[in-house]
């Protein structure tokens, strides 16, 4: 079998056939067979191996969900068993570093961890950090093989390693919700920008240059503290390991092509301020869903649906105190620049906002190397010790995280259509001239929470760019309307937005909500 198979995993049940593949001798023939309890055989498939790449493929029957199931493979008088299989929803989850902080380090961790005991059907597996100027056909490493949650072994492991909070959490919320067996992919590497993770041709899509200048070896693996070197910012933007182009899709993801997937949750755009083309994400983002999508599709011979349903979170908080706006845009840019999704650019996805789930006391903030007298900087080692912590990238509550995608996923990818999974969105604004009040409707029952003065501003410039941006105070808020006061705006209003700040509010505490609690999401 392929390196990602194994005791204890899942297999995505029905309507999708699960793929299973592996390495043989070329030319021979492989005999796979599912078993059910006392040895019943459930399904039985040959396949040939390929002479030009020593593998076989085949495409199990589709399965209800349940188990155990057992899965032998056997080539002449050679064969190997796997056992305690459950067929259910796979999920893959990847990105950076908030997608790798694992459950020791959120909120509430000891409660979480000692709850691992009641999932033994969440089952979880891990790819180690690995890059590779070419695109491997395996994973060469795995950090986590399939294994039943527990503590201390595995979703406790440390920090920024395995297993992925985010993940676990919406993982279990699914399990919970669906009371069907979940398979929990992990697939993240921290500080790392959308093009590691994108193929030649999702760059393509996007007229960026290929970094095809590079002399290192063809497969590097990350050494057990890089992942926790999460979001740090270089002062200079020389790319090298993780954040060349396409490294981790070729080490991280293609590898896994041939699985059936039911689902992907993605945690990723804070390193996009630091690397490679910020103002490129309202391409390279819809290009690496819709790339990912097509590879999937292909890798697992259609079983994997060609509008995979993908979830995203939209990115949190970082510094109090900005010198711009970029975190703003990227949040912009995550939506293909249309405010909210699914939409015509990113069909099947969901979102969860996170911009009021800011922690400025989370011991995980940005790590960058000690400052060395006279002001420059010096490394001080790879010891995380000799790391300083400046703002606060990595919020630990990863729990209405998971719960905001898992009220997409059970909108989106499972069709719940009454379920109410994304906050307020404005729809329309009508100017009052003679009052000098700009009247915007709403989508959504709105619920007030605070009135900030200056979460609401108004382009006043007399061109579009660059604007002046004022302050548009709230005057007030109604059940679907709030009410600006556009003060020395005057008549001449080019544009309008909202919560348009690195860090727009208190924790919980933004201005608008819905009623299910769910933030009404930054515009432009």
């Amino acid at each position: 079998f392929a390196s990602y198979y194994g005791n204890h995993m899942v297999l995505q049940r029905e309507p999708a056939g699960a793929v299973v593949w592996g390495h043989g001798e070329p030319g021979a023939v492989v005999t796979v067979t599912l078993s059910g309890p006392r040895g019943l055989i459930i399904t039985k498939k040959t396949a040939q191996v390929k002479g030009s790449s020593g593998t076989w493929t085949t495409v199990l029957d589709p399965m209800d969900q349940g188990g155990p199931y057992t899965l032998v493979a056997e080539q002449g008088s050679e064969n190997v068993t796997l056992w305690d299989i459950y067929f259910g929803d796979v999920w893959l989850c990847s990105g950076q570093s908030n997608m790798a902080m694992t459950v020791l380090q959120v909120a509430n961790a000891s409660q979480e961890l000692a709850a691992a005991a009641h999932y033994p059907y969440v089952r979880v597996f891990a790819v180690a950090p690995a890059r590779s100027d070419v695109e491997l056909e395996d994973l060469e490493q795995i950090a986590l093989p399939w294994s039943i949650p527990t503590a201390a072994e595995n979703l406790g492991h440390g920090n920024f390693t395995y297993f992925s909070a985010v993940c676990w959490l919406l993982g279990r919320s699914l399990y919970e919700a669906l009371g069907t067996p979940v398979g929990l992919v992990e697939t993240a590497w921290g500080g790392t920008p959308i093009e590691a993770w994108s193929s030649r041709q999702a760059l393509q899509a996007c007229r960026l240059p290929e970094d095809t200048g590079r002399a290192k070896p063809p497969l590097c693996f990350a050494p057990p503290l890089s992942p926790a070197l999460s979001s740090s910012t270089s002062p200079h933007r020389h790319l090298s390991g993780p954040q060349t182009p396409s490294v981790l899709w070729n080490a991280m993801i293609h590898p896994l092509l041939n699985m059936t997937l039911r689902g992907i949750a993605w945690y990723q755009g804070e390193a996009a301020n630091a690397f490679l083309h910020t103002d490129r994400y309202n391409c390279t983002f819809p290009a690496l869903i819709a790339n990912w999508r097509r590879a999937f599709h292909a890798g697992s011979a259609g079983q994997t649906e060609l509008l995979l349903p993908f979830g995203f979170v939209q990115l949190s908080t970082y510094r109090r105190e900005s010198p711009d706006d970029s975190f703003a845009r990227l949040r912009w840019h995550q939506t293909a620049d249309l405010g909210i999704v699914p939409n015509a650019r990113m069909p099947s996805t969901f979102m969860a906002v996170a911009m009021d789930l800011g922690d400025e006391h989370s011991p995980y903030g940005r790590r960058v190397p000690g400052w060395g007298k006279g002001g420059g900087m010096k490394l001080l080692g790879t010891n995380p010790i000799s790391f300083l912590f400046l703002g606060s990238i990595h919020p630990r509550d990863k729990q209405n995280v998971a719960h905001r995608l898992l009220l997409g996923a059970r909108a989106v990818a499972y069709g719940d259509k009454d379920l109410v999974f994304q906050g307020p969105y404005p729809t329309r604004a009508i100017l009052e001239v003679t009052t000098g009040l700009l009247n915007v409707t709403y989508s959504q029952e709105l619920v007030c929470r605070q009135r900030d003065a200056r979460s609401f501003e108004v382009c006043c410039s007399s061109q579009a760019s660059p604007c002046r941006w004022l302050p548009a105070p709230v005057v007030a808020v109604g059940s679907h309307t709030v009410t600006l006061a556009l003060g020395g705006c005057g008549t001449l209003v080019l544009g309008l937005r909202y919560a348009w700040d690195e860090w727009p509010c208190e924790y919980q505490s933004c201005p608008l909500y819905n009623p299910q609690g769910l933030p009404a999401p930054p515009f432009l």
